[in-house]
């Protein structure tokens, strides 16, 4: 199949080159830049155009990255060249071949995305992405929320924050509780994300905090952070509450273990369910997700919260931006 002429295009990579300790800094990371390989049999070259930039990217630097390697992140890109004839040029598709200006993928390691009328493309990397569907899988399939309860989110304003807020809204949560880091991201949330309340966390006070706004308890908790902010939910759980194990950004960067939660034993005190998850698993329900939330999409009852980053050669400043909180909803680089 024809394509793209690739002649003397060269590829730019990003390798991590050290392991961080503490809180990554810039250099960690080393822009390579290489010919471009053979095109091999039943393989397509797909321009990358947006790249996800998610938490769960710090962990795997401290040793599920290899050094000095291409690294890998959700992407999606158009197909310019292929020699496969389910991969035709001007397809879009999403890989997770991530962190690099061209990514050479088949079928079996791609995924087409049809553009659908009203929707962003950058969408399929945030709500409609693996950031959404793990929202998805930890309300309908964790904790099975339901109409009339109360749910606390930690990280609110993040990319999973942002889109849990507006699907436990469509759900019928009665209340809707989300912690961030400022007043600005607060409001956000009140305002644009369907949070009913939100509140700027202060360390050593979370419990107090989300027992003043919630005296009358919470039935469902998703944990993005770990540590204090669980702690937090145990204590202000009511009997046979259930949290979902998102991720624990409290303990990615930290240089000595966290004593929290410290009270775990209300666990069994409460009967309560805590039960964490990898969204690869629930790979099957991306369907389910689509045919619920697309249509919100559409009338603008859900908003795609984004943060976006342009230009690949900002893609490392994006993903240090983000560990500091520097993003509103899901943070993504795009080149166009």
């Amino acid at each position: 199949m024809a394509g793209d002429n690739l002649m003397n295009v060269h590829n730019t990579f990003v390798h991590q080159i050290s392991r961080p300790h503490g809180e990554p800094v810039i250099e960690n990371f080393r822009f390579v830049d290489q010919p471009l390989e053979p095109l091999q049999d039943g393989a397509a070259w797909v321009k990358n155009i947006h790249f996800s930039i998610d938490p769960y990217m710090r962990e795997c630097m401290d040793g599920d990255w290899e050094l000095d390697e291409p690294l890998e992140g959700r992407t999606i890109g158009r197909v310019v060249k292929s020699t496969n004839p389910a991969l035709n040029p001007g397809d879009w598709v999403f890989h997770r071949k991530g962190w690099r200006a061209y990514a050479q993928v088949t079928a079996e390691e791609s995924r087409k995305i049809t553009p659908v009328e009203g929707v962003p493309l950058r969408t399929w990397l945030s709500l409609l992405g693996g950031t959404g569907l793990t929202a998805w899988i930890a309300l309908t399939k964790i904790t099975r929320l339901q109409p009339g309860e109360s749910i606390y989110i930690s990280s609110a304003a993040g990319g999973v924050g942002s889109a849990a807020g507006q699907f436990a809204a469509l759900l019928g949560a009665k209340r809707i509780i989300g912690s961030t880091r400022n007043p600005e991201k607060a409001n956000i949330l009140t305002e644009k994300l369907g949070y009913t309340d939100a509140f700027v966390y202060r360390s050593g006070r979370i419990s107090a905090q989300l027992r003043d706004i919630v005296p009358e308890g919470i039935d469902v908790y998703l944990d993005n952070v770990g540590g204090e902010q669980l702690e937090a939910a145990i204590t202000v759980f009511n009997n046979f509450g259930r949290a979902a194990l998102i991720g624990a950004i409290a303990q990615y960067s930290a240089l000595t273990a966290s004593v929290s939660p410290n009270n775990l034993f209300d666990i069994v005190g409460k009967s309560l369910t805590l039960r964490g998850f990898l969204v690869r698993d629930y790979t099957t329900y991306q369907n389910e997700l689509e045919k619920f939330i697309i249509p919100h999409i559409q009338s603008g009852k859900v908003v795609p919260q984004e943060t976006v980053y342009y230009g690949f050669e900002n893609i490392v400043g994006a993903f240090l931006s983000m560990l500091k909180g520097g993003n509103i909803g899901k943070a993504l680089v795009s080149i166009e």
